[in-house]
């Protein structure tokens, strides 16, 4: 079930919820059904935060390459990522989901360009197999951007999908074999 059905479900209850609360205060303001009610509605935007932030990419130690600004960048890539997946998620504006991708592919690419600088500028022996994964996932990106301009909305999952492993797995495996070459060079 998608996240656009989970939030019409909830404001479905939370509708009929409020209906049977009026109802019961109609028939008597001590009606205990109503303050019951009450409480099961105050309960319901907690337990759906907490259904959403199991689908959100959370920051772990292990991701860290040990080099600050790097770390900063992918925490960053992660928020961004975090908020494409919501304006997917969620359907949001068509206006909304394009600005979404539109920063997470900005913001990549400008994390490329100091990660490839900082190998670059270090004579790091891997920089170029390195720096040709980073041009084959913008080439791929730009295929899904144009896929996105064709579909619309409901090419996003496929992106989404696409991105947080891609991301994650890039972080855990080649992004942790040069922060090692640079760590032992002094660059933290």
């Amino acid at each position: 079930m998608n996240n656009r059905t989970k939030s019409f479900i909830y404001t479905t209850i939370i509708a009929l919820i409020i209906v049977v609360i009026f109802l019961g205060f109609l028939s008597s303001f001590s009606n205990p059904v109503s303050w019951v009610l009450i409480g099961i509605l105050l309960l319901i935007p907690i337990f759906y935060k907490k259904t959403e932030q199991k689908s959100k990419i959370q920051w772990k130690d292990e991701y860290s390459v040990g080099i600050t600004h790097i770390d900063q960048d992918h925490k960053k890539l992660i928020s961004l990522l975090n908020q494409f997946s919501v304006a997917y998620d969620h359907a949001m504006s068509e206006d909304f989901e394009k600005k979404a991708l539109e920063e997470l592919i900005d913001y990549t690419q400008y994390h490329f360009e100091r990660e490839e600088k900082l190998m670059s500028d270090n004579d790091y022996p891997g920089f170029e197999a390195h720096q040709a994964q980073h041009q084959a996932m913008i080439k791929r990106v730009g295929k899904f951007v144009d896929l996105y301009n064709e579909k619309g909305h409901d090419s996003l999952k496929e992106i989404s999908e696409y991105l947080t492993v891609w991301l994650i797995t890039h972080i855990n495996g080649t992004d942790k074999e040069y922060s090692k070459y640079l760590n032992e060079r002094g660059i933290h």
